[in-house]
């Protein structure tokens, strides 16, 4: 979509912006009571009344604990000190009166596994427990202790649980499974529905990390490392002590009725359709794009944007998106570890809330095939503690020079480090998103703007570094009651993985379902590779001027400001070198490379034995998704399409000329089915890679074949018969 997640031109310091964060079902038409509409607002008559009271950010710290003890908690977010008992039993103590407050009884350690990214319902890419807040009163002179209500400081700061029961990689077995949960200090707890959430890092008895949140940390961590380092080889930047990542995210999904979605086992066990047939109208007119929010729906959108403001995320746009029953909503920006955080808490919400309104929040994203798919642009930037964002031409010298030379560097980055950008969005759900129309291509590119490009080419020629004109510019309405408008910098690419969009960088690319870490993580490493390489050659004797145009040179082929969905752009990108992996198998056969082994050890983001941990969930996660989708689609045609196709033939005995083709059709889908189960049936393999790759270039292509005659079929077969909710009840019935 096109909405944005708010950027403004400077970034904030992290005190600031932790202040703000943040069965057979027939004709279903008539078949379906649809539940009246509840109140919209159901937190408070005015929201807007309720912002931030539910978290325990710095704002609220200021309000319940000393001065000496916030300012130590600040520091050792970036400087990586432990936080001494003494304060951890100040918090602790400070953070449950004020949960209590609040209604809370239980408190958890919420972190997040690596899984999810197949079309996952929202909420399972975070993992939690909950423990009630008491604790035994160890001082008490009796043998059997009693219980006092507190949150005890230890258990607020770690805790521990079974590894081996997530994925992975094999870095946890049965007889080796002991895993620990430790505060994210950057994350702000939050209450929720009187639990108090801790948002947590999660690794091994050995330290290693066994999900999202932890590599993104570590990323964030080399940011900042290199970023200080490119600006004092560069020369800019004076002052500057700390360096944050930013990340808003624009989260597309689907929303449909929740009896039409558990009539449908595709929808239940693989968050995708596996068949169906458009209707006749469905975003050809361009209808549903920003218009009306059906009420089901604005009461649903309502009641999750009260919610999510008064746990301190600025829920800031709500709209309709480009296909029936798709819609949209998206934040305020900030630092990327707690802006991950509250996206997944996000589509949590979502699907509680819509549970209650008798509707069901698709978050795949691919659920209907014909029509748009679901994104989750991530928008994100870096900047320092002082305020330069390192992705804003700014209006002086130095903010100039720093945006020409940071473009560089995450040039250097895609270019370098193209397939680990293409790994980040990877999954079996983004499949069928990537080169359709409604997204980029699997070609990783970066669009600067066509005017930027050619300030590129001038550098390179010996020009300077400044000289790039960043001005926006009035364009006239032509009409008198409307003031002219005034255009952005460059004009926006929606074809483009990589566009610049005025003061940020659009990864348009990322997945629905998707927790947003993995992706930034690897927009921070990609960058910080860059900021590291600029900075050696500075370091070893260059101008910047000359390392800014050496950088450019050798990864301006990594550039692309025309059309991403045409025909001509993959010719082209092959003739640049750049990779065109465009399955996910493809794209993680590249991951665990040597060469990216040795940028993760070098930034401190993965070791090797995590990196190849990685890639062994990544193919297990896109095994086990083909594998249950192909499995549901025999299921469907065993216990629903072979029935409804034997009784419609039936009622056409004698009458061959307006049976048609019936017969034909019919006879084809078991027979393509037959010839499915065969295919499931020899899908081990020696190794995941091959089993990843025969899932893909010969299961899929497969069902794809069954699914061509079942939806033909769709079309003969008499409406009362067909034995799942039709496209066009999902995804107009809960309209009215």
């Amino acid at each position: 979509g096109d909405s944005e997640a708010i950027f403004p031109r400077v970034a904030q310091g992290v005190s600031a912006v932790l202040r703000l964060r943040l069965p057979n079902t027939g004709n279903l038409q008539s078949t379906v009571t649809m539940p009246s509409r509840p109140s919209s607002a159901p937190l408070s008559s005015d929201p807007l009344q309720e912002l931030g009271k539910a978290i325990f950010d710095v704002k609220t710290m200021e309000t319940v604990l000393p001065a000496d003890v916030v300012q130590r908690f600040e520091t050792a977010i970036s400087s990586g000190e432990a936080t001494s008992e003494e304060d951890q039993k100040a918090i602790a103590d400070a953070m449950f009166s004020w949960a209590r407050n609040l209604g809370a009884v239980d408190f958890a350690h919420w972190f997040f596994p690596m899984r999810g990214g197949g079309g996952a319902v929202g909420g399972s890419l975070g993992a939690y427990k909950m423990d009630t807040l008491i604790d035994l009163d160890f001082g008490a002179k009796y043998a059997n202790k009693p219980m006092k209500a507190c949150l005890p400081h230890e258990r607020l700061f770690q805790g521990e649980t079974d590894g081996s029961s997530f994925p992975n990689g094999g870095l946890r077995i049965t007889h080796a499974a002991a895993a620990f949960t430790t505060w994210d200090r950057s994350s702000p707890p939050v209450v929720v529905n009187k639990v108090l959430r801790i948002p947590c890092a999660f690794v091994t008895h050995y330290g290693k990390c066994i999900d999202e949140k932890t590599p993104l940390l570590r990323s964030i961590d080399a940011v900042r490392a290199q970023g200080l380092r490119m600006l004092k080889a560069a020369g800019l930047g004076a002052g500057a002590t700390n360096m944050y990542s930013y990340l808003g995210w624009e989260q597309e999904f689907f929303v449909v009725d929740a009896n039409l979605y558990k009539a449908r086992p595709d929808l239940v066990n693989c968050g995708r359709t596996l068949i169906g047939k458009l209707p006749t109208r469905n975003q050809q007119a361009d209808l549903n794009y920003f218009g009306p929010v059906p009420d089901r729906v604005a009461a649903l959108l309502d009641t999750v944007q009260a919610q999510m403001l008064k746990v301190g995320t600025p829920m800031a746009v709500k709209h309709n998106e480009v296909a029936p029953g798709q819609h949209e909503m998206s934040p305020v920006f900030c630092v990327a570890s707690p802006s991950c955080d509250n996206n997944v808490l996000f589509m949590e919400m979502m699907n509680r809330e819509a549970c209650k309104l008798g509707l069901q929040v698709l978050f795949h994203e691919k659920p209907f095939a014909g029509i748009n798919g679901n994104g989750k642009h991530a928008n994100w930037s870096i900047g320092t503690d002082t305020g330069l964002n390192f992705f804003y031409p700014g209006k002086t010298d130095e903010a100039a020079k720093l945006f020409v030379t940071a473009i560089a560097c995450l040039a250097y980055g895609l270019a370098q480090h193209n397939e680990l950008v293409r790994c980040a969005v990877a999954h079996a759900g983004n499949d069928h998103r990537l080169g359709a129309q409604e997204a980029p291509p699997a070609i990783i590119s970066l669009y600067p703007g066509t005017g930027f490009e050619a300030h590129v080419e001038s550098i390179c020629a010996g020009g300077e570094l400044l000289g790039y004109k960043a001005e926006k510019k009035k364009q006239s309405t032509g009409c008198s009651a409307a003031m002219a408008v005034e255009s952005n910098v460059e004009d926006r690419n929606r074809t483009a993985p990589f566009p610049f969009c005025g003061n940020r960088f659009e990864f348009r690319a990322v997945g629905s379902s998707q927790n947003c870490s993995f992706p930034i993580m690897i927009c921070n490493t990609i960058m910080s590779s860059g900021m590291a390489h600029l900075s050696e050659l500075v370091e070893g004797g260059k101008s910047l001027r000359d390392a800014v145009a050496e950088m450019y040179a050798a990864n301006k082929h990594v550039i692309f400001t025309g059309n991403g969905y045409s025909a001509e752009w993959p010719v082209e990108a092959e003739k640049r070198g750049l990779p065109n992996l465009n399955t996910t198998p493809k794209a993680v056969a590249t991951w665990a490379s040597d060469k990216n082994k040795a940028i993760f050890e070098k930034l401190g983001i993965y070791s090797a034995e995590e990196t190849e941990a990685r890639q062994e969930v990544m193919y297990e996660n896109y095994i086990t998704t083909l594998g249950v989708e192909a499995d549901t689609m025999v299921q469907m045609m065993e216990t629903g399409i072979y029935p409804a196709c034997a009784k419609d033939m039936a009622k056409y005995a004698g009458m061959a000329k307006m049976a048609g083709e019936r017969q034909k059709v019919y006879e084809g889908i078991v027979d393509e089915t037959e010839k499915l189960k065969a295919l499931i049936a020899d899908k081990h393999k020696a190794s995941l890679p091959e089993e990843a790759a025969y899932l893909c270039d010969t299961v899929k292509p497969q069902m794809n074949t069954l699914r061509a005659l079942v939806d033909k079929a769709e079309g003969l077969l008499e409406t009362s018969l067909y034995p799942y909710p039709s496209y066009e009840a999902l995804l107009y019935s809960h309209h009215h």
